[in-house]
């Protein structure tokens, strides 16, 4: 299993780095310079990026190198992935050395065994790499690989040839501890402005090949087995909640990604979810803590104006709808400023400072150094009690909060929704460990609770940007009429029988599901 930390930097940046004190200190001799050519090759319906696989043919120092790279995960700039690799006699791949490294367990082997895939196997696109490599030795004694790749992937010719420059440092852990990759990457970050980089190369090339653009990386299921520790639970829970920020920083970063931004804004609340379940037992820093509430305001300005614009303010009809058509391209026009601002942010080197800290006390399970002999018990001891114990308990907070929900104040509701909500994320968490049968509708009903609550959270949110749009039109009386309006207006609305009756009807609801234990 290769692991590898990618961070991308801008092509004027890499003679800063070339003379970072940190290569010159940890390597113990020249950096290596190479010239590689790669080809990677697939199907022309892309069969093998489809299984999340990528073949490449590499030309170095007058050798060829086939690698099939499979699997694995990305999270918060780590990758994790399967490599079988070996020398080939020239620039077409070799399938059946590539059948006899793979394991039989690997469903890749038997889609590259049919007749149908080898026939039709060609080139999709190439990359012309200057690779430099140095190699770090640390005082903890871990072996680092660091990679410094300058280049350019390119696809199709003529008319139709695409490219894109390349410009990245891969830090590969040959010996060690994970966190090391972390911890040298944090020091080049001092001195050499640096991001995370999510794709790979065969992820950007096949992107350049099939003129994909970016897409919002929504939640994947969390797989869990009755065999975990906790704290195994809660390391696959955190990484693929990462999984799900990191996938859509690329949308963000940008601009006007509405869904990206939303996407990824879902992520960050799954893993502050996700802390807060675990709390009781480890503790992030409070450092790491402000990094992440100063990112969900980032996000969640955006987020709130890009509702008011595109929803709030879009479902109005009648009288309201043209209030509303008034105010919308001021609307607009903040939310686009917002999503400016989340760019600039994803796009810091303080973006990815906390991302990698945030990696790296997830590596290092820094908590243990400081936990009790009653935590660490708890977080040896298997997954499925603490699963129980944990959803009764978010079961008993939102019940207690949504006893007076008929007469909450728009606060209270607010608490309602963010207890169901964390109920919610807790038992999508936890899900492969329940009867499926059970946690279904369960679900199903604190979705539909959720959303209820979520309707009136909006108009509340909605009356605060309309004042501040109206304390931000000095000069245009006719706006600052439409916003008074339609606050009124959606203050009237949240009050009405009839969103207090499909809140109440979603609440019956779901009081009366079985929690799936």
């Amino acid at each position: 299993m290769e692991i590898e930390l990618k961070l991308l930097l801008a092509p004027g940046d890499a003679p800063r780095l070339r003379a970072h004190p940190l290569l010159a200190h940890y390597a113990p001799g020249e950096p290596q310079l190479l010239l590689m050519h790669d080809i990677y090759v697939d199907t022309p319906d892309l069969q093998l990026c489809r299984h999340q696989a990528g073949l490449r043919v590499r030309q170095v120092d007058g050798r060829w190198v086939q690698t099939l790279k499979a699997g694995g995960s990305v999270s918060g700039g780590l990758h994790s992935r399967h490599e079988w690799e070996g020398e080939v006699a020239g620039p077409q791949p070799d399938l059946d050395a590539l059948d006899s490294a793979i394991g039989r367990r690997q469903p890749l082997r038997a889609l590259l065994r049919q007749d149908a895939i080898r026939a039709s196997l060609q080139p999709v696109f190439t990359t012309r790499i200057e690779r430099t490599v140095w190699q770090l030795q640390t005082p903890q004694g871990e072996h680092i690989e660091c990679v410094l790749d300058q280049g350019v992937i390119e696809s199709g010719s003529g008319p139709d040839a695409r490219s894109v420059v390349i410009s990245e440092i891969e830090l590969e852990l040959k010996h060690g501890q994970a966190a090391s990759l972390f911890d040298v990457a944090l020091a080049l970050l001092q001195d050499v402005p640096l991001q995370l980089g999510h794709m790979s190369k065969a992820e950007r090339g096949y992107r350049l090949a099939a003129s994909q653009p970016l897409r919002a990386v929504k939640a994947q299921p969390v797989l869990l087995d009755e065999g975990m520790t906790v704290q195994q639970a809660f390391l696959s829970i955190s990484s693929n909640c990462l999984a799900q920020v990191s996938g859509n920083q690329d949308g963000v970063a940008a601009g006007e990604d509405v869904e990206s931004l939303h996407q990824m804004r879902v992520g960050l609340r799954r893993l502050r979810s996700a802390l807060g379940m675990f709390k009781p037992l480890l503790a992030l820093p409070d450092a790491l803590q402000s990094e992440l509430d100063w990112l969900g305001g980032v996000l969640g300005e955006a987020r709130d104006w890009d509702v008011l614009a595109g929803q709030t303010l879009a479902q109005l009809d009648g009288d309201a709808a043209q209030e509303a058509a008034a105010l919308a391209q001021a609307a607009r026009k903040q939310a686009r400023a917002a999503h400016a601002r989340a760019a600039q942010a994803i796009s810091s080197a303080r973006y990815t400072a906390s991302m990698l800290g945030l990696q790296r006390w997830l590596q290092a399970q820094d908590w243990r150094g400081n936990a009790t002999a009653r935590q660490l018990r708890r977080l040896d001891a298997g997954v499925l009690a603490f699963a129980r114990t944990s959803l009764r308990k978010d079961q008993r907070r939102l019940v207690k909060r949504g006893k007076r929900l008929l007469h909450a104040t728009p606060q209270q509701r607010h608490q309602v929704r963010i207890a169901a909500k964390k109920t919610r994320y807790a038992t999508q968490f936890l899900a492969s460990l329940l009867p499926s049968r059970a946690v279904k509708p369960y679900v199903a009903r604190l979705s539909a609770l959720q959303d209820e609550l979520g309707k009136l959270n909006d108009m509340q949110v909605g009356d605060r940007l309309l004042q501040a749009l109206a304390d931000g039109q000095r000069g245009q009386a006719a706006l600052r009429l439409h916003a008074a309006y339609l606050r009124g207006y959606l203050a009237a609305r949240a009050q009405s029988p009839g969103a207090d009756s499909h809140m109440h009807k979603a609440w019956r609801r779901f009081k009366a599901a079985r929690l799936p234990v």
